[in-house]
């Protein structure tokens, strides 16, 4: 038998209605290739094993009595950041200790509700700050590709990216058909492009908030990541809906996002904006957009130079908004109602030793960051002018769209680099979201697809900035590039 974890969920969805095999049979056999490979890629931190063979066996009560719903039977990872009824999540913090919450997530119960089958809880960086998934209470996770440099083999371990670096390492090893995964500066999109797969962060409010573990609740949005484009938009049109439990979602249709895939791009207006050129973007950034310009333009679309002058604003604007927002989230952990607790000579005291013990080095930062931007005499100087260049860094869009249908630049400045590289400089790990900041700031979708290798061999994406809730379009031009440049996958299985 064809080994079932290489296939893509599109197919495997069809394998299913034509019973070439059983659900069951196919979550065995991510089961068991998490069983061989996790301990090496660290992308779990928690597999349910037990809990999706009993989900597989529903679904295969229904795909016989012919009840299939549209995702029925497809074992996907689920971030760890997700809350999930009886199951523990943690966000990877050791301040949420063995928590177990009483309650789904939206988007988790739409895709239990479709048929969708749970493999695990997925690693992520802790309360999902971090652009390499190295500040994970539970380690960091491994990216599944290897450079190679001067023709030789390069063993050092790469960072898939962050923070949703377990869904994409998971979803790049084969190690699920599909993740969840949550995109706050490009967590979704980053990680993507580190490891040849397809992410796409929708527009604010597509995909309910509820039962998310909250990071900075102004920017956060849920979404997949996949093997292909048509997974990911598969995934999307499932995930997304409308929830009164979520003051920010919106409450509008969701399309057919895969009948979207055969419409092509002739036509469509691709804008190319003159900032994102910027220094220290590498050589090979700069000619993958190139490439994927190129085949654009050869499938039918139209080329068209835009500016968006404010984009250089929007790193800082973004470490300010970001964390100001996470201090606000991340007061609620204080060692009283649930997860850690180190007890103090009083509640001061334990409020202060349990969230000393809890928080990791970046969260400490970034709360401490957060708290100095909105005490009284810096509030005006900093988060205010933070939220003001933010208006004009959605303005520059709105005028955009005047012009084109959709904006392309690269997702990432460098292909995957090697773990501790730039974890000790802050400020060189926050450049790694230098392209995708934006598209929080303003609310909006963006998609990463692959664009072919690097040098080294590793993968290098392609981003794709679209206007509110026309994630069809997205998925549109994300496909005509997947055609163009062919998937990629990782030939050396060294984990298995």
């Amino acid at each position: 038998m064809t080994d079932l974890t290489k296939l893509t969920l599109a197919e495997a969805r069809d394998g299913l209605k034509a019973k070439k095999f059983s659900a069951t049979e196919l979550t065995k056999a991510f089961v068991t290739a998490i069983d061989k490979g996790n301990g090496a890629l660290n992308a779990y931190v928690l597999p349910t094993p037990d809990h999706a063979l009993a989900q597989a066996k529903d679904s295969d009560a229904r795909l016989a009595k012919g009840e299939a719903r549209p995702l029925e039977g497809l074992p996907l990872g689920h971030k760890d950041l997700f809350c999930t009824k009886g199951i523990r999540t943690t966000a990877c913090s050791k301040i949420l200790d063995d928590f177990k919450p009483p309650y789904e997530s939206t988007v988790g119960q739409n895709l239990w509700d479709a048929g969708a089958v749970m493999l695990g809880k997925l690693n992520n960086d802790e309360f999902a700050m971090g652009s390499s998934n190295e500040t994970s209470a539970f380690g960091p996770v491994i990216n599944p590709w290897r450079r190679t440099r001067d023709g030789k083999p390069d063993n050092a371990k790469l960072v898939p990216g962050g923070s949703s670096g377990g869904s994409s390492a998971a979803v790049a090893a084969d190690l699920c058909l599909a993740a969840t995964a949550t995109d706050t500066g490009g967590s979704i999109r980053q990680p993507a492009a580190l490891t040849g797969t397809v992410g796409i962060k929708p527009t604010y409010g597509r995909c309910s908030r509820w039962g998310i573990v909250a990071f900075a609740s102004s920017l956060d949005q849920a979404g997949p990541i996949a093997k292909t484009t048509r997974d990911a938009a598969i995934m999307l049109r499932h995930m997304a809906s409308f929830d009164q439990k979520d003051s920010t979602s919106v409450d509008t249709p969701v399309p057919d996002y895969e009948a979207a895939l055969t419409q092509g791009v002739k036509g469509l207006r691709i804008g190319v904006p003159k900032e994102y050129r910027v220094d220290g973007m590498s050589k090979e950034a700069e000619e993958s957009w190139q490439k994927g310009i190129a085949w654009l333009k050869a499938a039918g679309a139209t080329i068209h130079d835009i500016s968006l002058p404010h984009t250089k604003y929007a790193l800082p604007a973004y470490y300010i908004v970001a964390p100001a927002e996470c201090s606000s989230n991340l007061a609620r952990y204080d060692g009283v109602r649930y997860g850690l607790r180190v007890a103090g000579k009083d509640l001061i005291d334990t409020y202060e030793n349990t969230r000393a013990a809890g928080f990791g080095k970046e969260v400490k930062r970034r709360v401490l960051i957060g708290t100095y931007v909105l005490s009284a005499g810096y509030y005006d100087a900093y988060y205010l002018k933070a939220q003001k260049v933010r208006t004009l860094i959605k303005r520059d869009f709105d005028l955009a769209w005047d012009k084109v249908d959709c904006i392309l630049t690269p997702t990432t400045p460098n292909p995957a680099f090697g773990f501790g590289e730039k974890s000790g400089d802050p400020l060189a790990m926050y450049l790694e979201d230098i392209f995708t900041v934006t598209v929080n700031m303003a609310g909006l979708p963006g998609i990463s697809v692959p664009a072919g290798l690097s040098s080294e061999g590793t993968p290098m994406g392609l981003q794709l900035i679209g206007k509110p809730f026309d994630e069809a379009t997205l998925f549109r031009a994300a496909q005509a590039i997947e055609d163009a440049a062919g998937r990629v996958t990782v030939k050396d299985h060294w984990w298995a």
